[in-house]
């Protein structure tokens, strides 16, 4: 592993193309989706931002901040979302430095709280957020939603 930096999608934005294939491969969710969001940040017609890990040039990680995440509860937003971390760079802390940066660069915007839905239990909450409820996503499956003030 080369030296880590965390940055967000402003401070690269001739990564935009990259990253957006990169959680279309993760994830599933059309390329086009993920350009529409980051357009819409590059622009700053939204501060909700996007934000990587990168060991030399590689993306080893990575979230955003979307509106919603896919979920009934349009109330709770903006949401953390494609949270994600290659697996060789796991249980290293990437994912907590990123969520960490997330969280500071919002609140610095006076954009608190954040929301997250996950089906993981206790990794999340090592990070400071909290276990708010349980809603319902695209799965017929409810999912856990998580608040961070």
């Amino acid at each position: 592993m080369e030296q880590l930096t965390y940055i967000t999608l402003r401070e690269q934005p001739q990564l935009k193309d990259a990253a957006a294939m990169w959680f279309h491969n993760k994830w599933g969710v059309p390329v086009q989706a993920y350009l529409e969001c980051m357009d819409d940040y590059l622009n700053e017609n939204t501060e909700y931002g996007w934000y990587l890990c990168l060991d030399g040039d590689r993306i080893v990680a990575g979230m955003g901040v979307i509106e919603n995440d896919f979920h009934e509860r349009k109330d709770l937003a903006p949401n953390v979302c494609a949270v994600y971390t290659e697996k060789e760079y796991r249980c290293k802390g990437i994912a907590g430095k990123l969520l960490n940066l997330v969280v500071e660069d919002m609140r610095d915007k006076g954009i608190s709280p954040l929301y997250l839905v996950t089906d993981h239990i206790g990794f999340y909450e090592r990070y400071g957020w909290e276990f708010l409820c349980m809603v319902q996503g695209d799965e017929p499956e409810m999912t856990r939603m998580y608040i961070h003030n």
